[in-house]
């Protein structure tokens, strides 16, 4: 049975603030309305697509007047891309959202006990700041509102970016991308441009049919690129045509991969990664040292605000020189690393083999002799035997993946009981849920956020907890 389309509009209403989910919000007879793309302030007909007895959700349908705060957005892509939502928004405000949304988690929601929070620390570059991307192939490009889909010759149907929200199975086609500094732009464009010249078949990821799958870029404040091209099926002298004609236009790509991904996703995790040319990683240097990025190594996609978000969980978690510590979603060592200098020991637990063989590396290459790694899943590995094994940590620093962590793994830091812990998020949402667990035993001393993704309504966070003497 199909949805009943809702049909009303709400007209000359004004827009009140921002909202979660990169949305606004006003309120129309006491009912709240989520607006999509509008900024404070904004006059607007908003068209509902969604009534429920307590809100509903809509689109501005006609723009009354503009909000004075109001910003052009900047990117051609603006309102069909998924991505950058927040682009109208000037930053100031949109760093205040952000501060807002961690409190509401934490509190309102969460109903933590928490300290005043303090003041979000700001991206310094609010374009070209990523430093990795991900663009899918499609053999059905997402058609926009203004073409004739009869006219669309059949070369123009594909498309190479990114998926469109709430559509898996369309991607749509991008000529330039303001998140990653170039060649970004350039390799993507070159490759499209060259798939259709050859007659290389674009993914249907419905079918799971075709050969151009998805392609990773990577690159590093140096100056250094990796690019990694993925295929859903092999065909040697296509492949090697494409991956020569790529290398011989961009001399820059110091690591040049392709994987074979015949699955159903495109995850390439559990993929082999095969070295085409160049070197096998690129590096990052922070404070001294230097960080070995592979095609599967997590590295914090904004370099310099990484930086800052390091230095923050080592501020919170007050080494003095003697503590054992337990780095835990340790990804290539970046923290674990970070902090050793003035830790007696370190113990870093990550679920990518790859990503520990190159935290692994990254030590010796530092000359870091006190960190420890360790590869499998964090729920497994961390058992009260291995903290037996290993020493019982003085300081627990988290920086899990969005869904935060698993429970047993917040138990078992319980019985480890640390004097402090340090929790680094990408989710204030789960991250409120993991420190309603800890706050058994534990109070919130600290809470800063930082801001890596100007434009979008993702913020990370970080919490120093301390544990509570009892009698």
């Amino acid at each position: 049975m199909s949805k009943k389309r809702v049909d009303l509009v709400l007209e000359n209403v004004t827009i009140e603030s921002v909202a979660a989910e990169g949305k606004a919000l006003t309120h129309v007879d006491g009912t709240v309305v989520f607006v999509e793309f509008a900024v404070p302030g904004d006059v607007v007909d908003i068209q509902v697509y969604k009534k429920k007895k307590n809100y509903m959700e809509g689109f501005i349908k006609r723009m009354v007047k503009p909000s004075p705060q109001r910003l052009e957005p900047f990117c051609e892509h603006f309102g069909v891309c998924g991505g950058c939502r927040w682009q109208p928004l000037p930053y100031d405000l949109q760093l205040q959202a952000k501060q807002q949304q961690v409190w509401d988690q934490l509190v309102r929601i969460g109903h933590l006990d928490i300290p005043p929070i303090s003041p979000i620390i700001g991206s310094d570059k609010t374009v070209f700041y990523r430093n990795k991307l991900e663009y899918s192939f499609s053999s059905k490009r997402w058609i926009l509102r203004h073409e004739d889909p009869e006219a669309i010759p059949p070369q123009d149907r594909v498309g190479l970016g990114f998926h469109v929200g709430k559509f898996f199975d369309k991607v749509l086609d991008i000529k330039q991308c303001w998140l990653q500094k170039e060649p970004s732009n350039a390799i993507r464009l070159f490759i499209k441009d060259y798939a259709v010249n050859h007659g290389l078949e674009f993914y249907d990821i419905r079918e799971n049919h075709g050969f151009l799958r998805n392609m990773f870029i990577r690159t590093t404040e140096a100056g250094a690129v990796m690019l990694i091209l993925c295929f859903a099926r092999e065909d040697r002298e296509a492949r090697t045509s494409l991956l020569d004609a790529i290398a011989g236009r961009f001399p820059e790509i110091t690591s040049l991969y392709y994987v074979i991904n015949t699955k159903q996703n495109d995850s390439i995790s559990d993929q082999e990664c095969i070295l085409y040319k160049g070197e096998d990683a690129i590096y990052e240097t922070m404070e001294g040292l230097t960080f070995k990025i592979g095609p599967k190594s997590f590295y914090q996609t904004n370099s310099p605000q990484a930086y800052k978000l390091y230095s923050v969980a080592r501020e919170f978690a007050g080494l003095t020189g003697s503590e054992v510590v337990y780095d835990l979603y340790t990804g290539t060592g970046t923290i674990a690393q970070f902090v050793s200098a003035k830790a007696s020991k370190v113990i870093g637990i990550e679920y990518v083999p790859e990503a520990i063989e190159d935290a692994k590396v990254n030590a010796a290459r530092n000359g870091i002799t006190n960190c420890t790694f360790f590869a499998g899943d964090m729920k497994d590995i961390l058992t009260a035997g291995f903290i037996a094994g290993h020493g019982r940590p003085d300081v627990v620093i988290l920086d899990p993946p969005r869904a935060g962590i698993h429970p047993d793994v917040a138990e078992v830091i319980l019985q480890a009981a640390p004097s402090k812990i340090v929790y680094v998020s990408c989710n204030p949402a789960s991250q409120a849920r993991d420190l309603a667990i800890l706050s058994q035993a534990y109070d919130i001393t600290a809470v800063q956020p930082v801001d890596m993704f100007p434009h979008t309504m993702h913020v990370e966070n970080v919490c120093a907890l301390r544990r509570r003497i009892t009698e």
